[in-house]
């Protein structure tokens, strides 16, 4: 896990700051993924609360909060760039999303986890909701947590 003073996570309110989270997106779902980049890169960006993982000026993670209904949202567009990933990065942009959701007094939380990273979301309180499917070529399950 990065040193606390080393690592921040903040509130994307600048266009340069979502262009960097969009570069780290396009290396990780786009390149490294194949998520074809219509799909990826979608409308629902422009209305989307988003984050991004700072560690000594460079951006390294991101993820986005949509609210899905009165009183849910739906976190999702988690990415860290490979370097970063499992020192505890991911867990940071992922607090700070539910932090703030329910903050701003939602109830609940979902995501459409890759299989691949349930454990993590397993770790952060979020419980598996029906069965495998398909979104982009990658097989994922939604899950859940109260706020």
């Amino acid at each position: 896990m990065h040193e606390p003073s080393r690592l921040k996570v903040i509130a994307i309110e600048s266009p340069a700051d979502m262009q960097r989270a969009h570069a780290i997106r396009r290396r990780v779902f786009i390149e490294e993924q194949h998520v074809p980049e219509e799909i990826e890169l979608d409308t629902d960006d422009a209305h989307a609360f988003h984050a991004l993982a700072i560690l000594d000026g460079v951006a390294i993670g991101c993820g986005r909060m949509l609210e899905h209904g009165a009183s849910e949202v739906k976190i999702g567009r988690m990415a860290v760039l490979p370097e970063f990933r499992r020192t505890g990065v991911g867990a940071h942009i992922l607090r700070f999303l539910v932090d703030r959701a329910h903050t701003r007094g939602f109830h609940k939380a979902i995501l459409h986890a890759q299989l691949t990273a349930e454990g993590f979301y397993l770790k952060e309180g979020f419980n598996p909701v029906g069965g495998v499917f398909d979104e982009a070529g990658i097989a994922h399950r939604k899950m859940e947590r109260d706020l």
